[in-house]
């Protein structure tokens, strides 16, 4: 009595496709990831380029007052400005010592959690009267909501910087 074996062959060209393919899609995954990334810090950069804009826009003037809405990552969860200068208080006084990482010299803005910032975790905004924004609440921190954040900027008369807060 015979019996008849069936045998499964994959050929080398075959199995050596399936490896190409595989290779091929998770180059592509990573490259679309890495490509994520990118944007987000790119995001952040323009974030801080379009605040310190509208700050130096009503800071040349008189006097004025704007409700701006800036976009950021949603893993941002909060922009804050803090001065290191004076005494944390306020309902967020417990993440003043945490940004302190992010603290050099000069910087009065921060992106909260810290690393959420893609690399720009602080900077500094010339213009403003950090003091006066800060002698309630230090740090200052204002909610990013869905990827959005508005900042009430403005300027009264007689003031020589301008001053932020919530809108």
């Amino acid at each position: 009595m015979e019996t008849k074996r069936s045998q499964m062959q994959l050929s080398f060209g075959m199995i050596f496709s399936i490896i190409l393919i595989v290779i091929f899609i998770s180059v592509a995954v990573f490259a679309i990831m890495k490509f994520l990334d990118i944007q987000n810090s790119v995001e952040v950069g323009k974030f801080g380029n379009d605040i310190q804009e509208d700050i130096d826009r009503l800071w040349k003037g008189s006097q004025g007052s704007e409700t701006r809405e800036y976009s950021l990552p949603k893993k941002i969860t909060h922009v804050c400005f803090i001065d290191y200068n004076s005494e944390p208080k306020g309902e967020f006084n417990l993440i003043y010592e945490d940004l302190r990482q992010e603290f050099f010299e000069f910087e009065n803005i921060f992106f909260y959690p810290i690393g959420s910032g893609e690399g720009l975790n602080s900077k500094e905004i010339k213009n403003i009267d950090l003091t006066k924004i800060t002698e309630s609440e230090n740090p200052l921190c204002i909610t990013n909501t869905d990827g959005e954040i508005r900042i009430l900027i403005k300027k009264n008369f007689g003031e020589s910087l301008v001053t932020v807060g919530r809108a």
